[in-house]
């Protein structure tokens, strides 16, 4: 029993110890990775992720951390990526105002979080397939948007969160900071994130007390949803524009981030803040490999692997803790 315990608390720090021998790796292949220029172009890579990320961490929370019918939402990088076509379209081929077309992609998101709730809450479908399912449906229709180009956005807002400053920092990583406060709060710090993190931990104890379990399960895809239609300007900032295809490398960022971030919690449980630290380490790790050559798709592999690694270290954790 105490070799099994044992094994488990290794297993724990398995993600941890991969992602530091890989830093290793990088610092002495790219001396120049962690300079103040490097780290300011990481930053503002990680900002989408991290956006997203947050939405994901309140779905786990309020759902529960088992990698399989816990809480999941795979289609926030697809909400995210529909709202960017709507707004990309509307703005750049129709020449509507951007807060008219924000609030178009802001209806999108929200229309994506409420059917992942209407199916998981009310149809009772496992969260993993259900968002998996909005999540390939979503990404057709905005195919259909775009048609499957790329659109270009020179929107003097958009600009701003590219190339802006606010007190000496990237507007878009404030603006990320800010976001990841305002949720942590939510989470972490109110009535309404302790009732959530209690309907997560144990359902039926959670019910039994009083809690509406279904109310916060629900509301947690709405939030997470919303995380897609700010995560969606982050994504036309970063890229100028709307291109297809974003969001494979958002979901696969968005899941090992996430799941990653539960690493440096001390009860080994996904968390606001950790998920952001994770969505920077991802882009710490893109930025580096790209920084001595590796190729895009290798990248994307290596990506593959560490996400076995992180959900597999997390299903063994929780297996552990019952």
């Amino acid at each position: 029993m105490i070799a099994i315990q044992f094994v488990r608390k290794l297993l724990e720090w398995v993600p941890v110890a991969v992602f530091a021998l890989m830093f290793i790796f990088l610092g002495i292949e790219a001396p120049t990775l962690f300079t103040p220029f490097t780290i300011d172009l990481m930053l503002k890579q990680a900002v989408p992720t991290v956006v997203v990320s947050l939405g994901l961490a309140v779905v786990i929370i309020t759902g529960g951390d088992d990698v399989v019918s816990g809480g999941i939402d795979l289609s926030i990088p697809a909400a995210a990526i529909i709202a960017a076509a709507i707004i990309a379209d509307q703005v750049t081929n129709h020449g509507t105002a951007l807060p008219i077309a924000l609030a178009f992609a802001l209806l999108a998101a929200i229309t994506v979080g409420a059917l992942n709730a209407f199916l998981v809450v009310m149809i009772r479908m496992t969260p993993l397939l259900a968002t998996l399912a909005s999540s390939v449906a979503v990404v057709g229709i905005t195919k259909m948007i775009t048609q499957s180009k790329r659109i270009n956005v020179t929107d003097p807002f958009i600009v701003f969160l590219r190339d802006g400053t606010v007190i000496g920092l990237s507007a878009g990583v404030v603006a990320a900071g800010l976001l990841t406060l305002i949720y942590w709060f939510l989470m972490h710090q109110t009535r309404w994130g302790m009732q959530a993190q209690a309907t997560g931990g144990g359902r039926e104890a959670a019910d039994i007390s009083g809690i509406s379990t279904k109310r916060y399960q629900a509301i947690s895809f709405l939030l997470a949803a919303f995380t897609g239609f700010l995560a969606s300007m982050f994504v036309l900032a970063r890229g100028s524009g709307s291109s297809p295809g974003t969001e494979e490398n958002l979901l696969l960022e968005m899941v090992l981030a996430t799941f990653l971030g539960a690493a440096f919690s001390p009860r080994r449980k996904v968390t606001v803040w950790g998920a952001a630290l994770g969505a920077v380490l991802v882009a710490m790790l893109s930025v580096g490999f790209k920084s001595i050559g590796v190729n895009v798709f290798w990248t994307g592999c290596i990506k593959g692997a560490l996400i076995l690694i992180v959900v597999a270290s997390a299903a063994a954790t929780t297996r552990g803790r019952y």
